[in-house]
């Protein structure tokens, strides 16, 4: 099963791919946040035949919404509309400095921390299916 990783930005997006099998994500591509994303998110989806996505959840130091989580819960109701695909959430707090710190600032770093949330993700996902 694909997934896609969402690391969400006011200006930029992060999109990270799993391999075929869902095991493990790396970095596909950063997209403006404009009027195409959708489109954009849309057409990678397709093209990669994506079955789930997981995107970002951005939390502040205490655990509570933060001033993008509001844009977030958005974007998630856009793509549900317009993709239909199941939706899942990861917390994502540090992962552009853990991104940064492997990597160095590139112009590739929001799609590391993509592939940062969608690795955290499918770990827990493994780590629940050893324990049932």
């Amino acid at each position: 099963m694909r997934l896609m990783g969402i690391d969400y930005g006011t200006k930029r997006v992060g999109i990270a791919l799993s391999d075929d099998k869902g095991m493990m994500a790396f970095p596909h591509s950063v997209i403006p946040n404009d009027g195409t994303l959708l489109k954009s998110i849309e057409k990678i989806v397709l093209e990669e035949k994506v079955e789930k996505i997981v995107i970002g959840h951005s939390l502040g130091r205490e655990g509570t919404p933060n001033a993008v989580h509001a844009k977030v819960e958005e974007f998630i109701q856009d793509l549900t509309l317009n993709i239909g695909l199941p939706i899942e959430l990861e917390p994502e707090q540090y992962t552009t400095q853990e991104a940064i710190r492997f990597q160095g600032r590139t112009d590739m770093t929001d799609a590391a921390a993509a592939s940062v949330i969608l690795n955290s993700y499918i770990m827990r996902i493994q780590n629940t299916k050893k324990h049932d």
